[in-house]
C-alpha cells in the first residue's frame, strides 16, 4: 500500500494569533506542540518572525508575533520530530534577524506575499535558503489574481530556489472545482515544485477543499487544531488526522489539546464559520468588514450587512 505523501502543517499558534493577539501562553505552546508531536503532525507553525522595529503595535501583541531564537529555545528545550515553522511577510522582516537554521529551532521559512510582491518574496526566499531553511512562498489573495499577472509569477517562481508554492484562499471563496482549476494550472506552470494548500472556512470548504487538494498530490497541507484562525477560521487539524489514509497520525493527542486548550479558549475568543464570514466568502472578499461587524454591537445583523455589502450606492467603508 502506497503510504500517503501529504504532510500536515499546523497553523494554531500563528494563524490562531490573529484572534487573539498571539496571547498564548508558554505552557500553552508547549502542551500543543508536545501533543502534535504524539500525534506525529509534520509541522507546527510557531509564530511569524517578522520583526518588531518594522512594525505598529508590537509592545501590545504576545511573543509568537515575533519569534526571538533564544526564546524559542527555552519554549521548546526538547525537540521532536515535528518540524518548526514560522511565517514571515514581504516588509516586515529584517533579514539580520535571521540566523542561520544551523543555530536555530526553525526548520521551515515560508513567505506570504500579494502577486505583485513574488519579485520581493523570492530575495527573501533565497535568503533563507542560503542560510539553510526549508522555504516556501505563500501567494495570498489568489482569486482575485489576474491570469497574467500569475504567468508572470509563475515565470519567476519556476526558476528559483523556492521548496513548495503555496495555494492561498484568502478570502474563503474557492469551491472544488475552483482548486482543481488552480492546482492544475501550477502544476501545468511549476513541475519542478512541490505544491501545498491554505484553505479557509467561509463557506464550510475548507476540509473538502484541502482533502481535493491531497487527491491532486499537493504534499504540504495547513490546518489548525480545532480550525483556530481569523474570522471563519481553517482546516481543522482533528479533521485532517483522522481522515487522511495511508498515513501514521494519532487522533488521540490532538482531541486531548483540543479539550484541555482550545475548548476553553473558544468561550472566551470567536472565530469559525459565522453568517458575515459567509457572506464575504460568497462575495469573494476580504473578512475585514464582517470582522467589524461581529466586533460592533449589530454583530447579528447580516441581512443588513450583506446589503450593504451588494448595493453599490449605500456607502460603506470596507477598510474598517
Amino acid at each position: 500500500m502506497k503510504v500517503n505523501q501529504c504532510k500536515i502543517v499546523d497553523c494554531t499558534i500563528r494563524d490562531g494569533g490573529l484572534v487573539n493577539n498571539w496571547d498564548f501562553s508558554v505552557e500553552f505552546v508547549q502542551k500543543l506542540y508536545a501533543g502534535l508531536n504524539e500525534a506525529g503532525v509534520d509541522y507546527m507553525e510557531i509564530g511569524y518572525k517578522n520583526s518588531p522595529k518594522l512594525l505598529k503595535g508590537a509592545d501590545e501583541a504576545g511573543p509568537w508575533r515575533f519569534l526571538n531564537d533564544d526564546f524559542l529555545k527555552k519554549v521548546i528545550p526538547n525537540k521532536g520530530n515535528t518540524k518548526l515553522s514560522a511565517l514571515v511577510d514581504i516588509g516586515r522582516v529584517d533579514e539580520n534577524d535571521i540566523l542561520p537554521r544551523s543555530e536555530s529551532l526553525l526548520d521551515l521559512i515560508r513567505v506570504a506575499c500579494y502577486v505583485k510582491d513574488v519579485d520581493k518574496a523570492l530575495k527573501l526566499v533565497q535568503t533563507f535558503h542560503d542560510r539553510g531553511y526549508e522555504t516556501t512562498i505563500n501567494i495570498m489573495a489568489l482569486s482575485n489574481v489576474m491570469e497574467h499577472e500569475l504567468l508572470e509569477a509563475f515565470a519567476m517562481i519556476k526558476d528559483s530556489v523556492v521548496d513548495v508554492v503555496y495555494i492561498v484562499d484568502s478570502y474563503g471563496s474557492l469551491d472544488y472545482k475552483d482548486m482543481e482549476h488552480l492546482i492544475n494550472k501550477f502544476k501545468q506552470h511549476l513541475p519542478n515544485k512541490r505544491l501545498g494548500v491554505h484553505t479557509h472556512n467561509n463557506l464550510q470548504l475548507a476540509f473538502s477543499n484541502t482533502l481535493v487538494a491531497a487527491d491532486l498530490g499537493v504534499e504540504l497541507l495547513d490546518a489548525s487544531v480545532y480550525g483556530m484562525g481569523r474570522a471563519a477560521g481553517n482546516c481543522p487539524t482533528e479533521l485532517l488526522v483522522t481522515h487522511l489514509k495511508n498515513t501514521n497520525y494519532k487522533l488521540r493527542p490532538v482531541l486531548e489539546v483540543l479539550e484541555q486548550l482550545l475548548v476553553p479558549l473558544r468561550e472566551k475568543e470567536e472565530w469559525g464559520y459565522l453568517i458575515p464570514y459567509m457572506i464575504t466568502g460568497s462575495l469573494d472578499e476580504h473578512p475585514r468588514s464582517a470582522m467589524a461587524l461581529r466586533a460592533s454591537e449589530n454583530k447579528d445583523k447580516s441581512v443588513d450587512f450583506y446589503d450593504k455589502l451588494t448595493t453599490p450606492e449605500v456607502g460603506f467603508d470596507k477598510s474598517k
